[in-house]
């Protein structure tokens, strides 16, 4: 039994695509009508499942997990796209054009994660939308959590493995470096990097 080569390419491009999801808008019209068809099935699987509204021309790879229970919605705007490996949970609120790459995690607590529009997370970022006590009368299991939420806006760009934690925004055109944590806020148009990240310069 021999296998139709077009399939096997076809499968071939789907991991591909998961893994490079900005992609597949460069797709010529004849890999894109079956492209559209597989992300339009899937996508519908999801927003039947889970608490997931997708509005517009989105990617989402099947290989990425959102979790979002009643009251922790995940929305994701137009021409945004989530890359394989990517693990999110919900309150989450995705803007337009917003690339979110492999291995990147998200968990967005009881007050939820913010991403403006057009920014770039690179691959194995971590999001944290909440907190641990760490009060020495408690052992760590029994500790109270809090949530203050997390907030990107417009423009930004995050490189890999970068964290960032509860309380935190990121104001428009900042980048943040590499291997950075972000523990405080960042202002408008500056690199950060470090750990913890501390101001480089601006890009302005």
């Amino acid at each position: 039994m021999t296998t139709d080569p077009t399939l096997k390419y076809r499968e071939q491009h789907k991991q591909r695509l998961s893994y490079m999801p900005w992609l597949y808008w460069t797709l010529k019209p004849k890999q894109r009508a079956w492209a559209h068809a597989w992300q339009q099935e899937w996508q519908a699987y999801l927003q039947d499942m889970e608490t997931v509204v997708i509005t517009g021309d989105c990617f989402i790879s099947p290989d990425a997990k959102l979790f979002a229970e009643r009251g922790r919605p995940i929305t994701i705007d137009s021409g945004s796209f989530i890359g394989a490996d990517a693990v999110l949970h919900g309150p989450i609120n995705i803007g337009k054009n917003v690339g979110i790459n492999h291995h990147v995690t998200m968990d967005g607590g009881s007050q939820g994660i913010t991403i403006g529009n057009n920014c770039r997370i690179a691959a194995y970022c971590h999001f944290y939308a909440f907190n641990h006590g760490t009060a020495p009368e408690r052992t760590i299991d029994k500790q109270p959590v809090n949530s203050k939420g997390i907030t990107l806006e417009d423009d930004i760009w995050l490189g890999a493995h970068v964290g960032i934690v509860d309380g935190v925004k990121i104001h428009s055109g900042a980048v943040v470096g590499m291997q950075s944590v972000v523990t405080r806020d960042v202002a408008k148009n500056t690199v950060v990097a470090g750990n913890p990240a501390r101001f480089i310069k601006n890009r302005t």
